[in-house]
């Protein structure tokens, strides 16, 4: 880096701090309590924003200084591999208001900050139905549809109704309905030709008063009734999706991961029936585009589930995900992820993509 471009940032850094009395700027500030994976990189500037005029302040203040931005919701989904180099806004605008109704759906608007598991139970509380299955998922709100979370048989897309962003060069606010976000499996227009332009700052969820549950998906329906729950509600999905995930997965506060870190591959009909015929116990689910294989089978398959190296290993549970029993490194749990998408391609022939975004 030149002088002239460190006296470039110091100077609008210096400027930043003297116009905004509420932001705080950090350097060299640790990010190891903002991912799940704990991993304690370290970011040359750091700030949360709680509103639109500090994000849009922020973002000036960094192009001015040209220091590159990167945007940190609650850092579930990501794998950091080494310090960033970045001015790093972690987005911390809140709040949750019903904006309209009608005889069968609530809207509400909710701020891009809010943990995404508290407004699961708010929506419970107020008894409207539709994300009840993506109960206990980790994150913000306004990382949801960037990757349309799923679990159970529900996905963003099917709740969702539209949301507002800053565009990154000008600050401008635009809004985006579920066609403009271009959804797909675990994807959306801003992991694809939107990615790094917008900055997500609320999203609006239309919510069934009336709800149609979604019991048969997994193991459901079981873990209700395990729980005494004798028929479905709000409350009895919710806390039998609790129940399974906290059988399955890690808690983060034990041990840092990033939930699945593989996406499910699709495949065609074609290539699913040639593998069904050496492997006759491969599961396997019909889509519009092809057949979804759980990757997890797959990892398990290649001799994967539990191992572990030191630091690093795969759930000895689930082998979607990827664990740092403590003080391990992003670099080390990259290759180890290299490492089984490798021998997932030499066994079956199939691609694994990550779902984690590596950084």
């Amino acid at each position: 880096m030149n002088a002239a471009r460190i006296g470039r940032q110091s100077f609008y850094l210096s400027k930043f701090f003297l116009i905004s009395h509420i932001m705080r700027i950090e350097t060299n500030k640790s990010l190891r309590q903002y991912n799940t994976f704990g991993l304690d990189q370290k970011a040359a500037y750091f700030t949360e924003v709680s509103g639109d005029d500090q994000l849009r302040e922020a973002l000036l203040t960094a192009q001015k200084a040209d220091i590159p931005v990167f945007i940190l919701g609650g850092g579930s989904n990501i794998l950091l591999t080494r310090d960033l180099p970045y001015f790093v806004i972690k987005i911390a605008i809140k709040g949750i208001e019903i904006i309209r109704e009608d005889d069968r759906h609530t809207w509400v608007k909710v701020g891009a900050g809010e943990d995404w598991h508290d407004f699961v139970l708010y929506t419970i509380r107020q008894q409207l139905g539709g994300v009840e299955n993506l109960s206990l998922i980790p994150g913000t709100v306004g990382a949801s549809p960037m990757q349309n979370i799923g679990a159970y048989g529900v996905e963003i897309k099917d709740v969702f109704e539209q949301l507002e962003a800053v565009r990154r060069k000008d600050g401008s606010l635009v809004t985006f309905s579920a066609t403009d976000c271009k959804f797909g499996y675990r994807d959306s227009i801003f992991k694809q030709e939107a990615k790094d332009t917008y900055v997500i700052t609320h999203v609006v969820f239309r919510l069934d008063k009336f709800p149609v549950f979604n019991t048969t998906y997994g193991d459901i329906e079981f873990a209700m009734h395990e729980l005494g729950y004798p028929e479905p509600s709000l409350e009895a999905v919710s806390e039998a999706v609790i129940h399974i995930r906290r059988k399955k997965l890690p808690d983060p506060a034990v041990w840092g991961n990033a939930g699945s870190f593989f996406k499910n591959p699709v495949i065609t009909g074609d290539k699913f029936q040639q593998l069904k015929a050496i492997y006759p116990d491969l599961p396997g689910f019909s889509t519009p585009v092809g057949m979804k294989v759980p990757a997890a089978w797959l990892i398990e398959q290649a001799g994967w589930k539990g191992k572990r190296w030191g630091t690093i290993g795969v759930h000895a549970q689930q082998p979607l995900v990827l664990v740092n029993y403590g003080g391990g490194k992003g670099e080390d749990l990259l290759n180890l992820s290299k490492t089984i998408a490798k021998e997932v391609h030499e066994k079956f022939d199939v691609d694994l993509q990550t779902e984690v975004n590596l950084i």
